[in-house]
């Protein structure tokens, strides 16, 4: 590579790393003025461009959709003799590993329980309001999330696998601004795709690290606060970038291994003891509502406050991640049709988290009901011990507890991991193996802006999270819009060719 390439596809990475590093010492030095510009871009976001967010996910999900039911759906996702790399069933097993995160584990319990306490509408706390909350959960985890991944995987996957292009969301612009995906107006798409992982990821990273707190202090009675979770962030932070930097191979594949075997434990656990037909009865019926209302409730905004708190955040959330998400299900898919592409990314990691949020939320209300209401006081004091004080009303809580402890600690050390490898190739001209020292900076860069999020928010944590990835996602989600574009226009010029190189042979 010459000295000019290497200064250029560095140039990403030096916006990037400033605008991260300024963000973090803003927070550090002046965070009560970055509370007040944290509420102001909440309310502004969500007041004025809310519709947007539930615009672009519905226009994401007929684009997806649309390409994969019409005649470019049997284009392949690399050269025409390309054959996939994995099987079948190895390729459905790690879609579904991909649907399993820190996301899951944390809102599982806490998001039904607050739904059917507060629902956003009628009153709470009825069998009616169960039935809302439990379509509203499967709504916010279901087929919207995976088909924003889905549009962002398969810009990667074509425009790489296919037409041998950057692994760079820039690259999918190439139709319409030709070799300029190599200048700075490329170079802004890939700032700004890095700027929407980075927060999107510190949200989770944030959410994992609050639960882990607040289990320490529910089982051993260790003081959750602002400061514990940060002292958590940054041990975690530290042995992640550790393990990345030094290419301990080993070490992570035990600790995805850890936490595929013991989410697969805890789900026949919680299915055995929580309840198995009122579990069963619950994912049913709630399976049959979300079909029901699908399109209704993709462009609902019947309640402003409450579409801003949750579907507002949680659209922004899988926007952030779809750089990240899509280059993990883009880099497993080379050799397959768009079509079994769209369908297999959207359809079954949807039905795996259908079937966790089923068992975790139904044996969260058979609990609740059994114990007089405890699962509810839990989620009134601190919705992050949900999860915790569902456990506790089962057998083996000593053992179960400190075990969803490590289940969370894993589903954040493999996110923060695969995280740091994501940034380093984004801002290392799409490089299929980055610098480990590129990695261990982003290691660090995540743990820092992590912290200073959760030290900004303090007791209102959630909306410091909820407004970073809101606003992250913002500039990044109108990219994606034009990206739906720019892939339908190369995947009609893609099939032009393809009938002409028929034509001349024919000929």
């Amino acid at each position: 590579m010459s000295n000019g390439e290497d200064t250029n596809n560095r140039t990403v990475l030096y916006v990037s790393a400033a605008i991260v590093l300024i963000f973090v010492a803003w927070g550090l030095f002046l965070p009560s003025a970055m509370s007040k510009v944290v509420n102001s871009v909440f309310a502004f976001l969500t007041t004025d461009f809310g519709w947007l967010y539930l615009l672009a996910v519905a226009v994401f999900l007929v684009v997806a959709l649309g390409i994969a039911c019409s005649r470019y759906g049997r284009i392949k996702l690399g050269k025409d003799d390309d054959k996939p790399e994995f099987t079948n069933l190895q390729w459905f097993a790690m879609l579904f590993g991909g649907g399993m995160g820190i996301g899951l584990v944390f809102w599982s319990v806490a998001e039904p329980m607050m739904h059917y306490l507060s629902p956003p509408i009628g009153q709470g706390g009825t069998p009616e309001s169960m039935a809302l909350a439990m379509r509203i959960v499967f709504f916010h985890w279901g087929i919207h999330a995976w088909v924003v991944f889905a549009i962002g995987g398969l810009a990667l996957a074509y425009f790489q696998f296919r037409k041998g292009m950057p692994f760079l969301i820039s690259s999918a612009f190439y139709p319409l601004i030709g070799e300029k995906v190599y200048g700075p107006i490329g170079k802004a798409i890939d700032v700004l795709s890095v700027f929407a992982t980075v927060f999107g990821v510190a949200t989770s990273l944030g959410l994992g690290s609050s639960q882990i707190a607040t289990g320490l202090q529910y089982i051993w009675g260790i003081k959750s606060s602002p400061g514990t979770i940060s002292i958590i962030i940054a041990i975690m932070t530290v042995i992640f970038t550790l393990a990345t930097v030094s290419g301990l191979h080993k070490a992570m594949q035990m600790t995805a291994n850890i936490k595929l075997w013991l989410s697969v434990g805890f789900m026949v656990f919680i299915f055995l003891f929580g309840g198995m037909v009122g579990i069963l009865n619950n994912l049913i019926g709630t399976l049959g509502g979300y079909l029901q209302n699908f399109v209704g409730q993709t462009l609902w905004m019947g309640n402003l406050s409450w579409v801003g708190g949750w579907t507002i955040f949680y659209w922004a959330w899988w926007i952030a991640w779809a750089p990240f998400v899509g280059q993990f299900v883009a880099r497993i898919s080379k050799g397959r049709t768009i079509r079994e592409f769209v369908f297999a990314v959207s359809l079954l990691p949807a039905g795996f988290s259908f079937v966790w949020l089923a068992i975790y939320g139904g044996a969260a209300f058979q609990m609740d009901k059994i114990s007089h209401g405890a699962i509810q006081a839990a989620v009134n004091a601190d919705y992050t011990t949900a999860l915790f004080a569902t456990l506790k009303q089962m057998p083996f809580y000593t053992l179960t507890g400190p075990l969803a402890i490590i289940l969370i600690v894993a589903s954040f050390i493999g996110a923060a991991n695969s995280a740091t490898f994501v940034l380093a190739m984004l801002t290392s001209g799409g490089n299929m193996n980055p610098d480990q020292k590129l990695r261990g900076f982003w290691g660090i860069a995540q743990g820092a802006m992590t912290i200073v999020l959760i030290l900004v928010g303090g007791t209102a944590a959630l909306k410091a999270l909820q407004t970073a990835s809101i606003a992250a996602a913002f500039p990044f989600m109108l990219i994606m819009l034009v990206m739906c574009y720019s892939i339908f226009k190369a995947l009609r010029e893609d099939e032009n060719e393809v009938n002409n190189k028929v034509l001349n042979n024919g000929e």
